[in-house]
């Protein structure tokens, strides 16, 4: 017997539920076979890229993924030394530390925050510029002592570190700020020695791998990829007592005389080496916060005056290389003398006729252009040349000024004339200091150099021997009783020298401000250093340079060469005063 299966009815109607109008297929066809297309191209390109990324892009995305965790970074190398010629450190180094911070990971809270700003000095607000920077690294300070950097990491703030950097110590600090210079937060030179060595003392920093963590913290040192190379330490020409010396001799004439500035340099004769240089205005180098362009201008080498005086034994020398004259020579001097319509006159007293030993002991303008008279201008102009005025001075320093010297074929007659005392030409003082150079060593010039020496450079003959010596012992003259410079006397030594007193051009015109100048040498029977000063714009009632400038030269001459331990050259009870130069001393 057949059993009947009950069929299933829809509720309410009697309809078989398979035959229920809500099941019923009304969808076409190609649409389901659309969307199966639409998921299989979908799960193609899934599957090609990631053979792409897997299989091809394997060195980029590893690449990718290491910038997130490894890091290249500088290890720095140790800037050089700079000593002094006796081995005394003028700059070295010390380390320091450089505080960072990553702000996009940077925890911290309000009180770690104040206490940070506090520890860097900062205002809150000036901290908070810092951090609000939209930049993945920012520097919070550099150069920060290690102790000071210690109590910043203390306080344990997520996303702020330190990095090892170096910070450069001048132990001379301003009296020798002009020589050295300074360097930057990159430790890059900057001015001076500094600048000027900059690639010797740098040396080459050197790299490493290393791992970080997201907080920027190194957790792994991978590998050293170049090992760094320290700078070069160098030993220069100058001798820091000498430089003390110097300056604080001119630190006090500068003082007394109320002047805008001052200069000084002290050479080595024998082999050109610069012994000290100083200028005023001066900075502290290791305070950048003082520092202003007035007091870092190195005044020795990048600053021209007329240099008056001091350049009339150069026109006496070469008349008298030309056997134009002798020291004995006679020439009238009246009180004026006319050019043209020019006048040209005498600043001081003196008899209507002169021997030429008298025109440089007296510093007579007259009687000097009465030689010039006797030459053609190109001959003043190749001895002017051959001692290096209007040439830019050939030692590494930047800025050195060439001065001013029109060439001859413009001379006018008063031209010549005011040049051969030094006026209507400028020049530099280290460029003054090395042209003396021909009177100290025999004629001979040598180049100077501010790195010290094992041997001196090849000289070079201007004049004869003969000229050189009389023209030393005329200007022994100058610093006696009756010269302009008695106060450039130096107790047990001769000195030889010449004074310069310039009005100074402003808007092309002459005004009332003066530059006062001596250039020295000693000892003057076999000299050993010349020392030439510059006073700028002294205004306390005195500016010839007998008085200004030559006594910084007697107390710097004095004491050089005690230091260098000189054999004194005459009689200790030498100095003699005259009771106006007595008077006019104190």
């Amino acid at each position: 017997m057949t059993r009947s299966v009950p069929t299933r009815k829809a509720a309410g109607r009697g309809v078989p539920f398979s035959a229920s109008p809500v099941l019923a297929f009304t969808l076409p066809a190609w649409r389901s076979k659309l969307v199966l297309f639409f998921l299989f191209v979908a799960f193609a390109a899934l599957a090609a890229r990631a053979f792409w990324l897997q299989a091809v892009s394997t060195d980029f995305l590893q690449k990718q993924g290491e910038q997130r965790y490894a890091h290249k970074i500088e290890v720095p190398a140790t800037r050089g030394k700079i000593f002094d010629r006796n081995g005394e450190v003028m700059a070295t180094s010390l380390p320091v530390k450089a505080i960072e911070a990553t702000p996009d990971n940077l925890v911290a809270t309000p009180e770690q925050l104040r206490e940070l700003a506090r520890l860097l000095d900062m205002n809150a607000g000036e901290l908070k510029k810092k951090l609000d920077a939209d930049r993945s690294f920012v520097y919070l300070k550099r150069q920060v002592e290690p102790e000071l950097a210690q109590q910043i990491m203390d306080l344990k703030i997520v996303g702020v570190r330190t990095s090892k950097e170096y910070k450069r110590s001048y132990p001379a600090g301003s009296s020798a700020a002009h020589v050295v210079g300074f360097t930057d937060f990159q430790d890059k030179g900057q001015e001076g020695i500094e600048l000027m060595q900059q690639d010797a003392l740098a040396g080459i920093t050197g790299s490493r791998h290393v791992i970080r963590d997201r907080k920027g913290r190194t957790v792994e040192d991978i590998a050293l990829i170049r090992e760094p190379r320290d700078g070069k330490d160098l030993t220069l020409s100058i001798d820091n007592k000498i430089q003390y010396l110097a300056f604080s001799q001119l630190r006090d004439a500068v003082e007394a005389h109320k002047a805008k500035a001052g200069a000084i340099v002290v050479l080595d004769v024998r082999t050109g080496e610069v012994l000290a240089m100083a200028n005023l205005p001066t900075y502290n180098p290791t305070e950048r916060t003082t520092m202003n362009q007035s007091a870092m201008r190195n005044r020795v080498l990048t600053d021209t005056f007329e240099p008056g005086s001091t350049l009339k034994p150069f026109t006496v020398a070469l008349a008298m290389e030309k056997g134009l004259i002798s020291p004995n020579t006679v020439l009238d001097t009246p009180p004026r003398l006319t050019i043209g319509s020019a006048t040209i006159g005498d600043s001081h007293p003196h008899n209507a006729t002169m021997s030429v030993s008298q025109i440089i002991e007296k510093s007579s303008n007259v009687g000097t252009v009465r030689i010039a008279q006797k030459m053609e201008p190109h001959q003043m102009w190749d001895m002017f040349t051959a001692v290096g005025f209007g040439q830019q001075p050939r030692m590494g320093f930047r800025g050195a000024v060439a001065g001013r010297m029109r060439p001859y074929k413009t001379w006018r007659p008063i031209e010549q004339a005011t040049m051969s005392y030094g006026h209507g030409i400028s020049v530099s003082l280290i460029q003054l200091a090395r042209a003396y150079m021909i009177f100290a060593r025999n004629g001979e010039m040598i180049p100077l150099s501010f790195e010290k020496l094992t041997k001196p450079p090849l000289p070079q003959r201007v004049i004869s021997e003969k000229t050189a010596r009389e023209m030393r012992e005329m200007m022994e003259r100058v610093i006696g009783p009756d010269g302009t410079a008695p106060l450039a006397q130096v107790r047990g030594y001769r000195v030889a020298g010449k004074t310069g007193t310039a009005h100074k051009l402003e808007g092309g015109h002459y005004v009332k401000k003066y530059v006062g100048s001596f250039v020295g040498l000693a000892p003057a029977s076999d000299p050993r250093i010349i020392i030439a000063v510059m006073i700028d714009e002294p205004s306390n009632g005195k500016y010839f340079g007998g008085q200004v400038a030559a006594p910084v030269f007697a107390n710097v001459a004095a004491g050089t060469l005690r230091l260098m331990n000189m054999a004194p050259d005459t009689a200790v009870n030498n100095v003699i005063m005259p009771a106006k130069a007595v008077a006019e001393s104190m």
